[in-house]
């Protein structure tokens, strides 16, 4: 496993990691739309942690790392998560999927939304996990590329196949095999974040808008075209219009994606690079067309009959928020059936009717539509074969690379 050194981080990365905070991913309810995606090398907590200070080096660690399962005789769990990002009744007071649990199980579940971004989070446990102490939490939910950190480190404990047979058979295809979690050895989704196009039809009268390079080189789009200010949302999907795989690319891809990108900045075709604040732009018809978050999207849509969204040929990105179990968790056992739980189509359907981000359970369309039609027929939502197969994601990036791609992201964007 990797020995966890503290990082350091360049001016580019603070200012990719501050944007994030202001109006990007991070500074969003779990409703209204996503999290914060920076990247492997921001996994540290917090800007006042950022030179590495307050934790020393730890030693080297082991995967796996477990206190004596306490499960059969401890009927619970300690359970992290985002904000908003769970079934709620009417009253707000009860969750009606985690109720069924206990109901079946027997095992209570502490319940707490105390994820408000990875950053922060990861201040929160990484002195105990350093430690090799127990976090007091059982099971947490965070961004692949905090997942894929805590694996490295061997922070987190590989889980028992023979307590997951519902998420083994029912995990969609397009998320088994992650490149930092290889068949899903360590993590489960919990659920995927998509980055489409999105466009105003009022706004675009009658301009045809069908890829990435439709918005790059329409000059009737010249000054009315808005790309994310979150690298990987944008170099992702300029790097699939070009013909190259997100997960598989180079340094020179990613300067020619950058160069495309710097073009079009050049002669005033893209108005700007923005966070969420995209989403007043778009309904008012100020952004034509945008790459978007399709979780905002869907929510959009709702309000505006002009909003729309589509997937290019060339394919779009997917991230996912994972469920993982930290080491020394005292309810190993218990946890893992939570989160089969999760993967049992009934439980599935009723927390994507809720949430509305891309449901990672396959088989769940006959149990959404009972509740909500509409949601069982949003492919944002429930993807299709097809669109499952355009799905992609952005590769696992070491410190270099990410500080050297932050900072020509971060030029590019005058950031």
């Amino acid at each position: 496993m990797e020995q966890y050194e503290p990082d350091r981080l360049s001016p580019a990365q603070v200012a990719a990691m501050r944007r994030s905070f202001r109006n990007g991913r991070a500074a969003l309810s779990r409703r209204s739309l996503l999290r914060a995606s920076a990247g492997g090398a921001l996994a540290v907590g917090g800007l006042g942690a950022l030179s590495g200070c307050g934790i020393p080096a730890a030693g080297q660690t082991q995967g796996g790392v477990s206190a004596e399962d306490h499960s059969a005789k401890e009927k619970t769990i300690n359970f992290s998560n985002w904000t908003e990002y769970m079934d709620v009744d009417d009253s707000g007071k009860h969750h009606p999927t985690l109720d069924a649990f206990t109901k079946r199980s027997g095992i209570s579940v502490k319940y707490t939304e105390d994820i408000n971004d990875n950053v922060e989070f990861f201040g929160k446990i990484k002195p105990q996990l350093a430690a090799g102490q127990d976090t007091g939490r059982d099971l947490i939910v965070v961004t692949d590329w905090l997942a894929a950190r805590l694996i490295r480190f061997g922070w987190v404990q590989k889980l028992n196949a023979s307590n997951l047979p519902h998420a083994y058979a029912n995990l969609s295809a397009q998320f088994r095999s992650p490149d930092w979690d290889p068949g899903r050895a360590y993590s489960y989704p919990w659920q995927g974040i998509s980055t489409v196009v999105a466009f105003n039809k009022k706004a675009l009268n009658g301009i045809e808008v069908k890829s990435v390079s439709d918005l790059l080189d329409n000059p009737k789009l010249k000054g009315r075209v808005g790309f994310l200010s979150e690298m990987r949302d944008s170099m992702g999907m300029t790097l699939l219009d070009m013909g190259k795989d997100p997960e598989k690319f180079t340094d020179d891809d990613f300067d020619a994606a950058i160069a495309r990108l710097q073009k079009a900045v050049d002669k005033g075709q893209i108005r700007r690079f923005t966070g969420n604040d995209y989403t007043s732009d778009l309904t008012k018809g100020d952004l034509a067309a945008c790459v978007a978050w399709a979780g905002d999207i869907v929510q959009l849509k709702a309000d505006s009959p002009d909003v729309d969204f589509i997937i290019p040929d060339s394919g779009y990105l997917t991230s996912t928020d994972n469920m993982l179990i930290p080491n020394k968790a005292r309810h190993k056992t218990n946890a893992e059936r939570l989160v089969d739980f999760y993967y049992e189509p009934g439980p599935a359907a009723q927390l994507a009717a809720y949430i509305n981000y891309v449901c990672p359970v396959d088989g769940v369309k006959d149990e959404l539509a009972k509740i909500d039609k509409s949601a069982a027929d949003n492919p944002l939502i429930l993807p299709d074969k097809a669109m499952a197969a355009k799905s992609h994601a952005f590769r696992s990036l070491t410190q270099k690379e990410e500080t050297a791609y932050e900072e020509k992201f971060a030029r590019l964007t005058g950031a």
